[in-house]
């Protein structure tokens, strides 16, 4: 089984990332490989991707990942090596290069863990030769990806992430079971128990793709920020989506430090260290709470247990003592002390010793000296009885 992370002594937040026009301006296949592989302009190669998976009801992910291939073919060797290095040439916005460093620091100033993660419909190959993913600023980078051969070559598809199957990785993060094949990601966990709850993970989209991660992150609790590219200043999509409370806030895709953004996240960390001090109370008390019930319960059980040890004792009917014995069967477990005196009274009351050899009663009586750690001088005693029959 995949290592799991486990809840940890201080908050986590995970801000959780697309990749094309969140952290980059355009699409990362347009900016390298369709220019050189598909010598074609980059609208054509998602008009004719597109078109092919309407023909086909296909997959779009799966159908420009079939597209790359194909035209790649005769052209170049489709490595995984190649697909880094046209990685390594993608731009960032401005302070991207700084930005997850830089926000992990600040919330190890403020007492929270900050964690970043990659939920893309892009290229996992191709984010991972970005000069941010080796410097390691990610956690987990979950985006489309393919198979390999022995020789690196690509074959197949290994994972397709549409806009729909973006929010299972939302679960996983917060559950802390990172391995996509994982299928603990479907247990119950109680809610002190999840390491980074819904009110802890913040989403970071451009568009409608990023939709129902923003929705689900915003309705638990969440933030969800829209960006719109800082050239343009085009909010027109940031606009809607904030009038369909699909986000909360919007901002430019800025990442300098003291940036809009910057300001913003830096005011959800410490907004995250306050809520976790308040959630933690919460916690302790709905403990508190809980250990009392079943301590109400214990004492409940244990007086009504009492109280049909005294009815038992007093019984002077065998119609009595059969009405009593049917209640006695009714619980599972009885205390040693007790068990002793319930066998004090069948050695000394009458009807009870008399029936002792029925059906209810000799069940009864067998089962709560099964219960005692080992034999005593009035189960010997009782047991006696039973060979009487």
């Amino acid at each position: 089984m995949a290592t799991r992370k486990t809840k940890e002594s201080k908050p986590v937040l995970a801000i959780c990332y697309d990749f094309d026009k969140t952290l980059s301006p355009d699409d990362m296949q347009a900016q390298g490989y369709i220019q050189e592989v598909y010598k074609g302009d980059v609208k054509a190669f998602w008009n004719e991707s597109n078109a092919m998976a309407e023909k086909n009801e296909m997959d779009s992910n799966l159908a420009y990942m079939y597209k790359m291939v194909q035209e790649a073919h005769g052209r170049i060797v489709f490595t995984k090596q190649a697909l880094e290095e046209y990685g390594a040439k993608v731009t960032l916005y401005p302070g991207v290069e700084e930005w997850f460093e830089r926000i992990k620091k600040y919330g190890e100033e403020n007492g929270v863990i900050v964690e970043h993660y990659i939920i893309s419909s892009g290229l996992k190959e191709m984010i991972e030769g970005t000069s941010v993913a080796k410097a390691g600023s990610f956690e987990r980078i979950y985006a489309s990806s393919f198979m390999f051969d022995d020789r690196g070559v690509a074959v197949w598809p290994a994972q397709a992430i549409n806009y729909t199957n973006k929010t299972q990785f939302l679960f996983r993060i917060g559950k802390g079971v990172l391995d996509v094949n994982d299928s603990g990601v479907n247990d119950y966990f109680a809610p002190e128990d999840i390491r980074v709850p819904f009110r802890n993970i913040v989403y970071i989209g451009d568009s409608a793709t990023d939709i129902p991660c923003m929705k689900l992150v915003n309705a638990n609790g969440g933030h969800s920020i829209g960006v719109y590219d800082n050239n343009t200043l085009d909010k027109s999509k940031v606009y809607k989506m904030l009038q369909d409370n699909r986000i909360k806030y919007f901002t430019p895709a800025d990442y300098t430090e003291d940036s809009e953004i910057d300001r913003l996240v830096k005011a959800i960390i410490i907004r995250t260290a306050s809520n976790e001090v308040l959630e933690n109370i919460h916690y302790s008390c709905k403990k508190e709470q809980k250990q009392k019930d079943i301590q109400r319960s214990s004492d409940e059980n244990k007086r009504k247990r009492f109280d049909l040890i005294i009815a038992l004792d007093g019984s002077k009917s065998f119609e009595t003592t059969h009405l009593i014995m049917s209640d006695l069967l009714a619980i599972e477990s009885w205390e040693e002390e007790e068990i002793e005196m319930l066998l004090d009274i069948a050695i000394r009351n009458h009807p009870v010793r008399y029936l002792l050899n029925d059906l209810d009663v000799k069940s009864f009586y067998r089962n709560i000296i099964k219960q005692l750690p080992s034999s005593t001088e009035k189960s010997q005693k009782v047991e006696s009885f039973f060979s009487e029959e």
